[in-house]
C-alpha cells in the first residue's frame, strides 16, 4: 500500500476536536460584513484531513458526490501535490469520475491542476492536483504575553503569522479587539486575494466541545468566556475553538512528525503551561466534553509546588518556560528564540557516562524520591565535562527528570507509537534527549517503551496556526461544495 493510500485510511478516522460557536455565515474573501443565521450550538463531529468516508457512499447521488468530493479534496489537502493516477488508485474511483470531481474542486477554488514535470517520466503523464492557493483560514492563539494571528492555506501552508505582544495578560474582550484590528488591517489583502472560510482558535485552557466556551483558562484568568461567539460576532465568520495542545496534536498528526502514525501523544509547552493531545487509531481523543488530554496535570512531584488546579507537583508547575528564559537572559517577547539560544549554549556539551548512570538510578525511584533526586542529579551533573553554564544545566536536568516521569506515565497508559514534544519541551529535548530517553526507559512498562519513539515537533512555531486552521477547514473538507456555497451567500 503506498503512502497516499495509508494516509487516506488513517485520516479518514481523525475526528475534528473543534467546537463551533453560534452558527453564522460570513462572506468569502475575508469581508467582515455577513449574515447571521438562526441556528445555535456546535456542529456534529466532522472528519478532518482526508475525510474520505470510503465506507459510507450515501444512499443518493448527492451523498455520493459530496463524499467523493470530500475524499479527493482531503487527500490533496493532507498529501500535497498528487497525480490524477494516484487519486484514482487511492479512492477506488474510475478515471472519468476523478476527472469530474477534480474539475468541480478547481471551479470552487479549492485545488489547482497543472501539467507534471515530464523530464524524468516515461509514458503518458498524469495531471498533478495541488491544494488551491486562494482558500484560507484565520488562526488565533491567545497567550499570557501575546496574541498570535495566522493566515493558513489548504495543505497546512502558513502564509502569514503576526505576533501581537501585550503588556499584560489579555482578557477575552481584548483578544477580540486585537484580532479584529489585525484582520481589519489585512482586509484589502483578504478581499483581493483570498476566500476566507473561517477562524480556528487554539486556547490554552478547557474548551467545551458543544459551543466553544472557554470553561477555564487559569493562566489567562478566564472562566466561562464565550470567546468563539464573541469573535464570530466581531468578524462575521464561522469560528471554531479547541484546546491548544489538541490542535497541536492534530497538526502534527496530519502534517508533521506524526504523519503516517495512527497512535501518538503530543505534549506542548508554552507560556500558559503544558497541555497534551492523544491520537488513537487515527482519531483525536476529546472525551465527553472536550477536556481530554490534560497531561500537564500529571503528578510528577508529590512534594512539589502547589498548582492552580488544587493539586501539588503537577508537570506544568515543575517544568516551566519562564526559568529557561530567565537563565538564557531572554524576555518573554523573544520566546521564539529560546531553542536557538539554548542549543547554542549547549553546543559544547559532551557525554557523561556517570551522569547517565545517575539518571537511571534517579528514575527508578518513586515520585517523592525523584523530587529529591532531581535536585541532587541536577546539581551533580552541572559539573559534567564541556558544560558551559552550570546554572542552566541544573535547570534543564531538573526539568527533564520531571518530564520523564510524565512521559513514562503517558507511555504506560496509552502505549503510543510516537510521542511528540512541542514548544519549549521540544527545545529541552533538543539538548537532553539521551537523558530523557534513559530515564523513561528505566521505568516504563517493558511492553510499551521499546515501541514508543520520542520526537520533537517538526512544525515548529507554526504548529498551533496549522492545527487551529484545521478546525476551520473541517467543514470544507467534509462538504466542499455545500460549505463554499454557504460562505458565498
Amino acid at each position: 500500500m503506498d503512502d497516499v493510500q495509508q494516509r487516506a485510511r488513517r485520516t479518514a478516522a481523525t475526528a475534528n476536536p473543534g467546537a463551533r460557536a453560534t452558527a453564522s455565515t460570513g462572506q468569502a474573501g475575508g469581508t467582515m460584513p455577513g449574515t447571521t443565521t438562526g441556528t445555535t450550538g456546535g456542529t456534529p463531529p466532522v472528519q478532518s484531513g482526508a475525510a474520505t468516508r470510503a465506507g459510507s457512499r450515501g444512499n443518493n447521488l448527492d451523498d455520493v458526490r459530496r463524499n467523493n468530493l470530500s475524499a479527493v479534496l482531503g487527500l490533496v489537502h493532507t498529501t500535497g501535490p498528487v497525480s490524477r493516477a494516484q487519486l484514482t488508485a487511492s479512492t477506488g474511483l474510475n478515471r472519468s469520475t476523478v476527472g469530474a470531481l477534480v474539475g468541480e474542486l478547481v471551479s470552487l477554488g479549492l485545488v489547482t491542476e497543472r501539467e507534471p514535470d515530464t523530464t524524468k517520466q516515461v509514458g503518458r503523464p498524469s495531471l498533478v492536483i495541488a491544494p488551491g492557493q486562494r482558500t484560507v483560514a484565520l488562526a488565533v492563539n491567545p497567550e499570557l504575553d501575546a496574541v498570535t494571528i495566522g493566515l493558513v492555506g489548504l495543505g497546512g501552508q502558513v502564509l502569514k503569522r503576526i505576533r501581537y505582544d501585550t503588556l499584560h495578560v489579555p482578557t477575552a474582550p481584548e483578544v477580540v479587539n486585537i484580532v479584529s484590528a489585525v484582520v481589519a488591517g489585512m482586509r484589502d489583502e483578504l478581499e483581493s486575494n483570498y476566500a476566507t472560510v473561517g477562524v480556528g482558535l487554539a486556547v490554552p485552557g478547557l474548551v467545551r466541545a458543544g459551543d466553544g466556551l472557554v470553561k477555564l483558562a487559569p493562566h489567562l484568568g478566564w472562566q466561562n468566556e464565550p470567546l468563539a461567539e464573541m469573535l464570530q460576532d466581531a468578524l462575521r465568520l464561522p469560528v471554531f475553538a479547541a484546546n491548544d495542545a489538541a490542535v497541536g496534536a492534530l497538526a502534527e498528526s496530519l502534517f508533521g512528525a506524526g504523519r503516517g502514525v495512527s497512535d501518538l501523544i503530543y505534549l506542548n509547552g508554552g507560556a500558559s503551561g503544558i497541555g497534551g493531545g492523544v491520537v488513537s487509531r487515527g482519531a483525536l481523543l476529546t472525551g465527553e466534553s472536550g477536556y481530554a488530554g490534560e497531561l500537564g496535570h500529571t503528578l510528577v512531584n508529590s512534594v512539589g509546588v502547589p498548582c492552580h488546579c488544587g493539586s501539588t507537583g503537577c508537570l506544568e508547575t515543575e517544568v516551566r518556560r519562564a526559568p529557561l528564559l530567565e537563565a538564557l537572559g531572554l524576555p518573554a517577547s523573544r520566546a521564539e528564540e529560546l531553542e536557538a539560544v539554548l542549543i547554542s549554549r549547549f553546543s559544547g556539551r559532551g557525554g557523561d557516562a556517570d551522569a547517565d548512570a545517575r539518571v537511571d538510578a534517579d528514575a527508578a525511584a518513586g515520585p517523592a524520591e525523584a523530587a529529591t533526586a532531581a535536585e541532587t542529579t541536577a546539581s551533580s551533573t552541572a559539573s559534567a565535562p564541556h558544560t558551559t553554564d552550570p546554572a542552566l544545566q541544573s535547570i534543564v536536568d531538573a526539568q527533564i527528570d520531571f518530564l520523564a516521569i510524565a512521559v513514562r506515565n503517558a507511555v504506560n497508559l496509552c502505549n503510543p507509537e510516537l510521542l511528540v514534544l512541542g514548544g519549549f519541551l521540544g527545545s529541552l529535548s533538543a539538548v537532553a534527549s539521551d537523558r530523557l530517553e534513559r530515564a523513561v526507559a528505566r521505568t516504563a512498562a517493558p511492553g510499551g517503551w521499546p515501541v514508543t519513539r520520542i520526537s520533537r515537533s517538526s512544525l515548529g512555531v507554526d504548529r498551533l496556526m496549522i492545527g487551529a486552521a484545521e478546525l476551520a477547514f473541517a467543514p470544507v473538507l467534509s462538504d466542499p461544495a455545500g460549505t463554499m456555497a454557504a460562505l458565498a451567500v
